[in-house]
């Protein structure tokens, strides 16, 4: 059973801070752009990209040296630069036959830091990784 002095996740008050409302509302974004950052939200959240954006924020690579330092194929890496590439996270550019990929500017970079930091506080054994790697 619940213990009754603590709080809940239920707002039980009735008044409607009307104020506050349509402040926020004034603020919000507007439904498509919403969307769109919800779209590139969802991009995150496949740990093989990931470790792609990773491995982009410390240098440029082909997609050779990607396969095999995530040791997988280059066709699926390939699959999740093509996603990447979409969401404009990354960018490429040809030198002879070989095509190098980059985060596309520092604002990937920026977002990507920004989730390690957050996971950083939370407690777990990433904490300890993470302090490591800062060193």
């Amino acid at each position: 059973m619940a213990d009754r002095g603590r709080f809940t996740d239920r707002c039980d008050c009735s008044v409607i801070h009307e104020d506050v409302v349509n402040a926020v509302r004034g603020k919000m974004p507007g439904e498509e752009s919403l969307y769109v950052l919800a779209e590139l939200f969802k991009v995150f959240g496949d740990s093989t990209r990931i470790k792609i954006l990773c491995a982009l924020a410390e240098s440029e690579m082909c997609v050779c040296d990607i396969s095999v330092l995530l040791n997988m194929t280059q066709s699926a890496i390939s699959h999740q630069l093509r996603v990447l590439k979409q969401a404009r996270l990354v960018k490429y550019r040809r030198d002879g036959k070989v095509v190098y990929y980059s985060l596309d500017d520092a604002h990937v970079k920026q977002i990507f830091d920004q989730g390690l930091n957050h996971i950083s506080e939370l407690g777990t054994p990433v904490q300890e990784e993470f302090r490591q790697k800062e060193d």
